[in-house]
């Protein structure tokens, strides 16, 4: 049973973390208006629609997550009950995947996809690339941000249910 509360609170970190992603997104959304309304100069006035996308990108992700894990929530329990060694044994496929998926994607490909974006923006001088620019800096560097956190929550919670998993074979 120690497993449960180990992954309610993995799953109520999660939730936690999807708040950050919902509250990033808002506050894009916010600065996007407030390039709209009060942007003179011609970069400004290209970081709006950029902006804007990232931060309905970063609103979408945060509450799909947040209902994803909302869900897992309730149903790992009841998993559980049923079929316990199914459910461990699916889980850390799940959380391995997820692992490789971060540890490449985020740690790897968003931070030389900010790189790149930030050395475009220094050398062409056209608003609208260097908008587009300035926006995935701002967007993958939340992304990582999140990320890294998440799969320190997941590598923590992949070795629990690798631990629960050879007591349920012994």
């Amino acid at each position: 049973m120690e497993i449960l509360k180990a992954a309610s609170d993995w799953a109520k970190s999660e939730i936690v973390s999807s708040i950050f992603f919902m509250l990033f997104g808002i506050a894009y959304l916010l600065a996007a208006f407030g390039f709209w309304q009060w942007g003179n100069s011609p970069l400004t006035k290209a970081l709006v629609i950029p902006i804007l996308i990232a931060g309905g990108l970063l609103l979408s992700a945060g509450i799909s997550f947040y209902i994803s894990n909302k869900s897992r929530l309730t149903s790992f329990e009841t998993s559980y009950k049923t079929n316990p060694s199914a459910l461990i044994e699916s889980e850390i496929e799940r959380t391995t995947q997820t692992i490789r998926t971060y540890e490449n994607v985020a740690l790897k490909v968003f931070p030389a996809v900010i790189v790149v974006a930030a050395l475009l923006s220094i050398f062409i001088s056209n608003p609208i690339i260097r908008a587009i620019c300035i926006a995935m800096i701002a967007f993958l560097s939340v992304l990582v941000i999140l990320d890294s956190q998440a799969l320190k929550r997941i590598k923590i919670f992949n070795q629990q249910l690798e631990l629960v998993e050879q007591d349920l074979k012994n």
